[in-house]
């Protein structure tokens, strides 16, 4: 009998209890991937190769694998966290060496507005451009911009309504033709804001006048102050005209008008003349006033959103994750981070969703998929093993005592 085997047995469930202990360590951190010591048997070498009587000479730790399985996604009150629900990793740089790859997705903004982890790694995707339009494949460090949107004048206007078919002719016989303080010169009247070339905002106010049998005269003030004609005498900005058989849209008169420089197009189209009720169920305009950054959100695409004080939303970018043939073979760098290397092959990119790699659930992380309750079990188990190693090597003592006391 041989000390051999013993001594072999404590190295390796020393290592074991090493892994436990570090699976148990980081059982909290978010990211983490839990470890398994996996071992092997050693036989002594011969000349004509072991034979099946040969008793081995103990055993060694062959490899410790990582273990890649998804862990549970707990959601968070901080819209930068991100998880990833399916394969693949966060892919990391500094700008000065080689990417880092991670599946912890606490992510923070810098000052400069670069989207950085606890590390001051700086997430990488695909950026946009400056009218807010993804360039896929030109990858760089995702930075959220820090100016403002310019305002956008109001170019176009759709109203889409019902006309009354049934309501009087109110068309005065002279002039004024409207007065707008006198809700008997008019039928009915609905109101919008729209926005100049300044990003001023405009209370703009459309008043629909009937002048005969399936006509309408539209009449239009900004601000208290008629659009078109003059202030003592008002003057449409465009005639609507029905199908007087089944109240359908027919044909307006030129619908474009003015205000503070800004020529806005209106469309009717979509209007009619029914024997019902005056109801406008589709209001809307095109402009919008100056608006300044206010937060970011990010889609299961990985597309990050930069929202404004206008409520205007542009993309200012496209988060890009990573996925390897042998996720077991990328080098542990520390910090949540692994590294590429010949064994795990080279990353497969692209954008969440995409092939095989996994969306994102922003608001949310991975935990570590650390099976506590196991570890333990564990443990208790390499405990025993240590324990019985060690009593193979006391009763190799005794043996041996009991020889030397031989005379």
């Amino acid at each position: 009998m041989s000390f051999q085997q013993g001594l072999s047995g404590l190295s390796a469930t020393s290592k074991s209890l090493d892994v436990i202990g570090n699976n148990i360590a980081n059982a909290s951190t978010y990211g983490a991937k839990s470890a398994r010591a996996e071992f092997t048997d050693l036989y002594a070498a011969a000349l004509n190769g072991a034979g099946p009587s040969n008793i081995g000479i103990g055993t060694t730790l062959a490899t410790v694998a990582q273990q890649f399985s998804q862990g549970n996604i707990a959601t968070t009150d901080n819209p930068m966290d991100l998880a990833i629900n399916g394969a693949g990793f966060f892919r990391l740089g500094d700008g000065s060496g080689a990417p880092a790859y991670s599946r912890n997705g606490q992510f923070k903004i810098d000052r400069e507005g670069f989207i950085v982890n606890n590390h001051g790694l700086k997430l990488m995707g695909y950026a946009a451009d400056a009218a807010g339009v993804v360039q896929p494949g030109a990858m760089a460090a995702l930075q959220l911009p820090t100016g403002g949107v310019a305002p956008s004048p109001t170019t176009k206007m759709s109203v889409e309504a019902n006309l009354d078919a049934r309501a009087a002719i109110k068309a005065p016989a002279a002039a004024p033709l409207i007065t707008f303080d006198d809700p008997s010169t008019y039928n009915k009247a609905t109101s919008l804001t729209v926005y100049d070339a300044k990003g001023q905002d405009i209370a703009l106010t459309l008043y629909f006048q009937k002048s005969a049998a399936d006509t309408w005269q539209v009449f239009a003030s900004a601000d208290g102050k008629t659009v078109a004609g003059a202030a003592a005498a008002p003057a449409a900005i465009t005639t609507l005209n029905f199908d007087p058989s089944d109240g359908s849209f027919v044909a307006s008169s030129a619908a474009d008008f003015q205000i503070n420089g800004a020529t806005i197009a209106l469309d009717f189209g979509k209007s009619s003349q029914y024997g019902s009720a005056f109801a406008v169920t589709d209001l809307s305009q095109n402009g919008f006033a100056a608006g300044q950054l206010i937060g970011v959100s990010v889609g299961a695409n990985g597309l990050v959103s930069a929202k404004y004080s206008n409520g205007q939303t542009r993309p200012a970018g496209q988060v890009e994750i990573a996925n390897f043939r042998n996720p077991q073979g990328l080098q542990p760098l520390g910090n949540g981070a692994w590294a590429s290397s010949i064994a795990s092959g080279d990353p497969i990119v692209g954008a969440p969703g995409e092939g095989s790699l996994g969306l994102l659930q922003a608001g949310a992380l991975e935990e570590s998929n650390v099976d506590l309750t196991g570890e333990l079990v564990n443990m208790i188990t390499a405990q025993r093993v240590y324990q019985a190693n060690a009593q193979t090597i006391k009763t190799q003592d005794q043996v041996l005592q009991t020889l030397v006391n031989l005379r």
